[in-house]
């Protein structure tokens, strides 16, 4: 027998003792997550082909056998979350022995009872190793600099430790690595500048240490950070100006720290930003206007500084959850917008120097979800809050304080106001009717952004050559262009008015991008509704170049493209899953309508230069309590149905009507395809077999055989020669059966079978943080 596994039942007592001998032939060896208990059999050592070995999630104890180091082809060992120790130097003695598994490349022994100082002989581990988990156990003593030697990690965790000294200068060499989690130790000193040298860092997490000094400005160079977590140290000066310039950065945690000065305006280039913790410090001066920019941004906390002045308007953060900006300096009325944010569940402004009447729509309406104590000059609101009533005043009293002279001129100014405006009336009607050839578009994108002619777009394409076409879509064409008048590569989709319905497309595109903003969706940089050379209607829209183009790309490369490395690896495809799901739950639920995009597929799934995903293609959207027509008949007129056949809701050709879940429908659609390489349209789809059929039948068991082979030998590519038929388990294939889950329940017919989008996102960013090894995203918040 090669493989055996019983992961995830409910199995109890200790395994054989001579296991090993009983089963000499094994090469896969699976029991996580169960009951067992007992030592760890020593006789595993003599299953000398063993190179998977997993037993996480269960009640071993002891000490782990030191002779697993005699499995030469040893690659993937997980004993995490046991009660593994013995509190004795045979602990750390177990690690060094794994120095002769020259093949490892996946090892976690974190969550057990193991005691002592790392070795220096971790520095002998073999140079394969890319994930490396040793946190919440009893480890202490500084880090060996010899780590850098393990040039191939990507993941470094420990944290939940008692380490000491200074973060060693051998992770600077660490070129590949994207998470450093160092929580919850007591490392000391500064954060080193060469933390700078980790270039693909997604996750830098360093709370709850004794670190000092200030925040290092090279940290600018980790241009693909999501997480940067410095809380509970004792760090000072002012927040660096560089940090901000990190735009793929998504939770910035800076609480209790002794950080001063004001925060920098440079705050709003964040617009991934979903939370920002700078509580607890010493910092001062007014909250920037810019934060407004921080489009994404859910959590606010900055309570407990000695920020003042008025609150600015934050009327752009429509998807604020929770902010606290409670023991501060703040004065003047509570903003009246506050009470418009339709998903804020928790605020706090207590403590501050607000004064007025409290508002009494909204989140206001909660008392519990709201608190204002500490503020004399507030009344009235909620009676829950216990406010003293505001004084009534009477309409002869506020008279008095206007003189004669005083109303004399405001009945001046009011007179002069009013002319103007009907002089500025009658020039607008004038120059109405003098273009009134051209189709009016409702709700047009052109006042609030830049202003691009046809002559600009013209000579940017060079008379719209096809040397500068990069796509032809069901209404028009889209070209690549160097636009010389905003000095920045652009992509112009320019409609084809003669095609049925291009008009209406552009319209409804117009409408939807002048309502939506959000790091997920494509960025519309402009709009040209003109006359071109011919004295023809030109209609066309500008966006930002995606630099790595669409998503189909990727999964289904044309032929003269398969000879190019365009792969992706897991981490990606779950990156590209979160953020397609980011911005389906922005539109269909915190915009003001809930919008559904009706055509999403994986090639408008647009990727830039850092492989960020955006949205795009909003020629078919419908504002929801507007909509009257389904999706598919929409399609039925369109050029592009044999594109999107596969992503339609199958209900929508039954005459129901547009919803969220024909979104949802689509989206699980495109996860299935994306970890199963097959579109929905392959050849070996037919009759009641279909993609989500297909990977509904293979749950749980033989999800693996159903995966991309492609995606697994990525995964594995670290063995020295690419296997697509040994891949490592338990994390890896725990977040495969996952994946499928969530596309197969996003893809059922019936629509109240779906998941809601809301869950989906929670669900796939729990997933990528268990792949990632980081946990729960909002333990890092603390």
């Amino acid at each position: 027998m090669s493989l055996f596994s019983v992961t995830a039942n409910q199995l109890n007592g200790r395994l054989p003792p001579d296991l090993g001998i009983r089963l000499s032939h094994l090469i896969q060896f699976f029991a996580a997550r169960n009951q067992f208990t007992g030592p760890i059999p020593v006789s595993l050592s003599n299953a000398s082909g063993l190179q998977e070995l997993a037993l996480s999630s269960n009640q071993f104890s002891g000490s782990i056998p030191t002779n697993l180091g005699k499995l030469g082809g040893l690659q993937f060992l997980n004993l995490e979350n046991n009660l593994l120790g013995s509190g004795e130097a045979e602990d750390m003695d177990s690690l060094s022995s794994l120095t002769n598994c020259s093949l490892l490349n996946k090892l976690s022994i974190s969550e057990n009872r193991l005691t002592g100082a790392l070795p220096n002989s971790i520095a002998n581990l073999s140079t394969n190793l890319d994930m490396l988990y040793l946190g919440k156990n009893q480890m202490f003593g500084s880090i060996p600099s010899g780590v850098g030697n393990l040039f191939k990690l990507i993941i470094l965790s420990l944290s939940f430790n008692s380490f000491t000294g200074m973060i060693p200068e051998g992770i600077g060499k660490l070129k590949q690595l994207q998470v450093l989690n160092l929580r919850e130790n007591r490392f000391s000193g500064e954060i080193p500048a060469f933390i700078g040298n980790n270039t693909q860092l997604s996750y830098l997490l360093l709370a709850k240490n004794n670190l000092q000094g200030s925040i290092p400005s090279s940290l600018e160079n980790c241009h693909r950070l999501q997480q940067l977590n410095l809380a509970y140290n004792h760090l000072h000066g002012y927040i660096t100006k560089q940090v901000f310039s990190i735009a793929t950065l998504q939770i910035l945690n800076l609480r209790a720290n002794s950080l001063f000065g004001s925060l920098p305006t440079e705050v709003g280039n964040l617009k991934s930003l979903g939370t920002l913790i700078i509580s607890d410090n010493k910092l001062s001066g007014e909250i920037p206007r810019s934060v407004d920019n921080c489009l994404s941004l859910e959590n606010l906390y900055i309570e407990s500084n000695f920020f003042q002045g008025t609150f600015p308007p934050l009327s752009s953060l429509k998807g604020m959850l929770e902010m606290d900006i409670s023991c501060n300096n703040f004065s003047g009325q509570i903003p009246e917008y506050l009470q418009k944010l339709r998903y804020l569940k928790y605020l706090n402004l207590s403590y501050n120097n607000f004064e007025g009447e409290v508002l009494q729509e909204g989140i206001f309406k909660i008392a519990s979800a709201v608190s204002v104590i500490g503020n004399r000059e507030l009344c009235g609101g909620s009676p829950a809050l216990l406010l003293h009533t505001c004084p009534s005043q009477d309409s002869k009293e506020e008279r008095r304080h206007f003189s004669p002279r005083a109303i004399i001129a405001i009945i001046v100014g009011s007179v002069l106001c009013l002319c103007f405006l009907f002089s500025l009336l009658y020039f607008y009607m004038r120059k109405s009717k003098k273009h009134s050839h051209s189709d009016p578009i409702t709700d047009p994108l052109e006042e609030q952004l830049l202003n691009i002619s046809y002559r600009d777009l013209c000579k940017g394409t060079d008379s719209f050559s096809s040397a500068n076409l990069i796509g032809i879509g069901s209404y028009g064409h889209v070209y690549k262009t160097f636009l010389d008048c905003i000095g920045t590569i652009v992509a112009v989709k320019v409609l084809n008015l003669q095609h049925p319905g291009a008009s209406k497309s552009f319209i409804a595109e117009c409408r939807a991008l002048r309502n939506v903003r959000h790091r997920n969706l494509l960025k519309a940089l402009s709009v040209c509704s003109s006359i071109d050379s011919k004295g023809d209607d030109f209609k066309a829209l500008v966006f930002e170049y995606m630099g790595n183009g669409n998503l189909d790309q990727w999964l289904h490369p044309d032929k003269h493209e398969q000879h190019q490395s365009k792969n992706l690896s897991l981490i990606q495809m779950l990156n590209i899953a979160v953020d397609v799901a980011s911005a389906l739950n922005y539109l269909h639920n915190s915009c003001k309508k809930p919008i559904v995009h009706c055509d999403l597929k994986p090639s408008n799934v647009l990727l830039d230069d850092n492989m960020i995903a955006h949205v795009g293609d909003f020629g078919l959207v419908r504002f929801l309590f507007e909509a009257t027509n389904n999706c598919s008949q929409n399609h039925t007129n369109s050029s592009g149905i044999r594109d999107t056949i596969g992503y339609v809701a199958p209900k929508y050709g039954m005459g129901n009507k547009v919803s969220t879940s024909g979104d949802v429908y689509s989206y699980g659609i495109i996860l299935l395809e994306m970890f199963t390489g097959k579109k929905p349209t392959d050849e070996m789809f037919h009759g009641s077999l279909n993609l989500h059929q297909f990977a509904k039948l293979a749950l749980p068991e033989r999800v693996v055989e159903i995966v991309n082979q492609s995606l697994l030998s990525i995964e594995v590519e670290g063995l020295g020669e690419k296997q697509t038929h040994t891949y490592p388990k338990s994390t890896l294939e725990m977040c495969l059966i996952s994946t499928i889950k969530v596309g197969v329940a996003c893809s059922m017919i019936s629509m109240k079978d779906r998941m809601a989008i809301g869950d989906v996102l929670v669900e796939m960013k729990g997933i990528r943080d268990l792949y990632l090894g980081v946990g729960n995203i909002h333990d890092s918040n603390n």
